[in-house]
């Protein structure tokens, strides 16, 4: 019986890669694999899912527009589906995925953030807790050692930032992952110090 899966991170956990991994798994095994990613993630080319460790794919582009359920149905052939990013995704495509699921009986893997710069959750993420058969942490550490909770958001001169939208694309140069109380703390020596 199929599952949807939500796998879930603070950046630089290895989601990606994570993905892309399984992805490979499922392929050596001669099953065609659906990658899709949401159209807003462009970092690495529109069409491309790459991993910080170097491995990458080409991936189907889904719009905010897309019904993912109809969309599935030109990818029938393909006995799972891998979506990267998913946090990105609209809620209402976390329901294609979950129909899917239970009327096709075709697996979806979900990969992505849980939460934004400001520990929210993203739109996507929190439907995927809400309606995925299983919820897995892909854990990563903070500068301290701690598990690392939050993506803390940096400006050019390395602070970290407390206002803004929810969504900015970025990696290393505009992110790290650090435990809840790192990030309380520097916040407040920031403060301190302005």
């Amino acid at each position: 019986m199929a599952k949807l899966y939500f796998k879930y991170g603070a950046m630089g956990s290895s989601k990606t890669a994570n993905a892309l991994i399984t992805k490979f798994n499922y392929e050596e095994r001669g099953m065609k694999v659906w990658l899709i990613k949401p159209s807003i993630d462009v970092r690495d080319g529109a069409d491309t899912v790459r991993s910080r460790i170097g491995l990458e794919a080409r991936a189907d582009i889904i719009t905010p527009d897309k019904d993912l359920f109809e969309e599935y149905k030109k990818h029938s052939d393909c006995a799972v589906i891998i979506a990267d990013e998913c946090q990105f995704f609209t809620p209402a495509q976390i329901d294609g995925l979950r129909r899917i699921v239970d009327e096709l009986d075709v697996p979806a893997l979900c990969y992505g953030l849980r939460t934004d710069f400001l520990t929210h959750l993203f739109e996507g993420s929190r439907r995927l807790f809400e309606v995925a058969d299983s919820v897995t942490e892909i854990k990563t550490i903070c500068g301290c050692g701690k598990k690392a909770i939050v993506n803390a958001r940096i400006d050019d001169e390395g602070k970290v930032v407390t206002e803004g939208g929810q969504i900015m694309l970025g990696g290393n140069d505009s992110y790290i992952a650090m435990c809840h109380s790192c990030w309380k703390k520097t916040i407040e020596d920031q403060k301190k110090r302005d």
